[in-house]
């Protein structure tokens, strides 16, 4: 667990299901306490709440419920998913459905990715100057970003990364510095100016 910025905690843990680390960010200052798809860290749940206990969790898609269930019966967290994802949830999960464009947490702004699924959201957060957290679209691994594994991209991988890259560059209006991943580690600072070159770039 380290705080890449004053009240922002990020941490990686290892999916049972994929065989990859995968990374959660904790906002405890936040909206009454915020994670953006949440893994338990290896230190446990205790170690969570030391830091604050998490009013809401939300799922940047459908595939990132991860260990929601476990903070919703721990602390009573709300969990939040892009209403194009519900249909995932059909054993018992209890998660609450929004729209791109929602305000969550009272000041998190949902932002519309698509393209590789129509619930892929990206999740604007107004500290810091800005972060802008990402799931499946982009992942941040040995200094670069990139995309998923071609496998992953469905029947036209070209097409796919074309689309995310335009839709991603339609949101570099907006406010942010730093950037956070759902596959990789964060960029503190000058993420704007890393994300413009790998949406300009061939």
């Amino acid at each position: 667990m380290h705080e890449i910025l004053p009240g922002v905690w990020h941490w990686t843990s290892q999916h049972e299901n994929i065989g990859q680390a995968v990374h959660t960010l904790f906002l405890p200052l936040v909206g009454g306490g915020v994670l953006i798809d949440p893994r338990v860290p290896d230190a446990g749940l205790d170690a969570v709440r030391d830091l604050g206990e998490p009013s809401n969790a939300l799922l940047t898609n459908r595939h990132h419920y991860r260990h929601s269930g476990r903070y919703r019966e721990a602390f009573g967290t709300t969990v939040h998913c892009h209403a194009a994802g519900m249909h995932e949830f059909t054993r018992g999960e209890e998660v609450e459905p929004f729209e791109h464009g929602d305000m969550l947490a009272g000041s998190i702004e949902a932002l519309e990715v698509g393209v590789l699924c129509p619930e892929e959201t990206g999740f604007l957060i107004p500290v810091h100057g800005g972060i802008l957290a990402l799931g499946d679209c982009v992942i941040h691994y040995n200094g670069k970003l990139g995309f998923v594994p071609e496998e992953h991209l469905g029947d036209d991988p070209p097409a796919i990364k074309r689309g995310i890259k335009a839709s991603l560059a339609s949101r570099l209006d907006r406010d942010f510095r730093h950037l956070a991943f759902a596959h990789g580690d964060p960029i503190a600072g000058l993420g704007k100016e890393r994300l413009q070159a790998f949406v300009e770039g061939a």
